[in-house]
């Protein structure tokens, strides 16, 4: 595909709309990671948990057929991101969580955002593959367009979680959702499925993980309110 033909001006188009749409998963989990960081660190955790995105993406662009057929991957992957949406939300506005030194703060953010990537980064780049129609450099400028969009995402919700607690929940939804998506999409699963059926069971798995990752996040935090509360009498 050239740079004269209407197709390869068609497929940057789908690419970059295709960013836009996809690149607000990673932006989520890189904002929630980093929001108890210092305040000169969050660059620092914004920065790498991008890079961190788009180097995995790479990675899996080469072997990205391969790797959304092997049986059970995604079944593992979403239980992964829900365990990191519950971890997400133990560390809430009111720092009940213990204190951990900022550096070693920083490579945790770090290795929460790797983690979660690996899982969410295999769809996205599903996503690029098909718009860029076989074209190596289409796939990587759908890779390098990700890049600003996704910092500036992470910024914005940063900022949002400052002045709204809520959204640090809604955010951690979101993940338990993608999560649910994910695990309803393995192979495995897939196989048993009635394709008439299928896009209910994948409605009803996203929401059964979004429900998920807030019931268990009010339990931990109706349990360390009870912890700290003195006793009565």
């Amino acid at each position: 595909m050239t740079f004269d033909e209407p197709g390869f001006w068609l497929a940057v188009l789908q690419i970059i709309w295709i960013d836009i749409l996809l690149s607000g998963d990673n932006a989520v989990v890189i904002a929630l990671a980093c929001r108890k960081l210092p305040p000169q660190q969050r660059l620092w955790g914004v920065v790498l948990g991008t890079m961190v995105a788009i180097v995995l993406r790479v990675l899996f662009a080469g072997g990205i057929t391969t790797l959304m057929t092997v049986p059970f991957l995604k079944v593992v992957g979403g239980v992964l991101l829900l365990w990191i949406a519950v971890k997400l939300l133990c560390s809430d506005e009111n720092g009940t969580c213990e204190h951990v030194e900022s550096v070693d703060t920083l490579w945790r953010a770090v290795r929460i955002v790797a983690i979660a990537d690996v899982v969410m980064s295999l769809d996205n780049v599903i996503a690029i593959a098909a718009a860029a129609r076989g074209s190596y450099s289409l796939l990587m400028f759908g890779l390098a367009v990700s890049i600003p969009l996704i910092m500036a995402g992470a910024a914005v919700v940063m900022a949002l979680t400052e002045r709204f607690p809520i959204v640090v929940w809604a955010g951690a939804a979101l993940l338990g959702w993608i999560a649910g998506e994910i695990i309803a999409t393995d192979p495995v699963i897939v196989q048993y499925l009635d394709p008439h059926w299928a896009h209910t069971v994948w409605i009803a798995s996203a929401i059964l993980g979004a429900v998920f990752v807030v019931s268990v996040g009010l339990w931990q935090r109706r349990r360390r309110s009870a912890l700290v509360q003195p006793p009565s009498g």
